[in-house]
């Protein structure tokens, strides 16, 4: 999705996740979360927006714009930044890397023209690496979007990117 933050309505867009959450300070992953999953990111300027409707002093509630920021920028699964229309996130933990990993990640990245941490140009995609994806008996592993594919070859990314055109 990642629409540009001009064309977003952050205001309209916090106050539907506090909605759905609550003002709290427990729900200020779920909102994040919310917020991620609506846009594909989180905008910088939600921050600041959603530290203002959660700090209540009156209730004891005291927020800084940094522990807001500190939850957004901790999470892998969270991004602060525009992200592809399709992510990539590599697992670089040790079981994948000695089952091949490093032959995949290199696949991804020839096939791709990224290095980790990039998104393409036209924006299709992005690779990012993860330290785990909590399958490491079918590692090497990856995600692409939510789909998992473990034992992955050098071979097979060809074939398996080919499913997102």
């Amino acid at each position: 999705m990642n629409p540009e933050v001009k064309d977003i309505d952050i205001v309209g867009l916090v106050s539907k996740a506090i909605e759905e959450h609550g003002a709290t300070r427990d729900a200020v992953i779920p909102i994040l979360s919310e917020i991620n999953r609506v846009l594909g990111y989180i905008p910088v300027a939600a921050l600041p927006e959603i530290r203002r409707r959660i700090h209540i002093p009156e209730e004891g509630v005291f927020l800084a714009d940094s522990h807001i920021y500190s939850a957004a920028s901790f999470y892998q699964l969270f991004s602060l930044q525009p992200l592809g229309r399709h992510v990539i996130r590599f697992c670089e933990s040790a079981p994948c890397h000695v089952e091949g990993g490093r032959q995949v990640i290199e696949a991804l990245q020839d096939e791709l023209g990224l290095q980790p941490g990039e998104t393409s140009e036209d924006r299709k995609w992005s690779l990012l690496m993860t330290s785990c994806l909590g399958v490491c008996a079918v590692g090497p592993v990856f995600l692409v979007d939510e789909d998992l594919y473990g034992n992955v070859t050098p071979e097979q990314v060809h074939e398996i990117l080919a499913r997102y055109q």
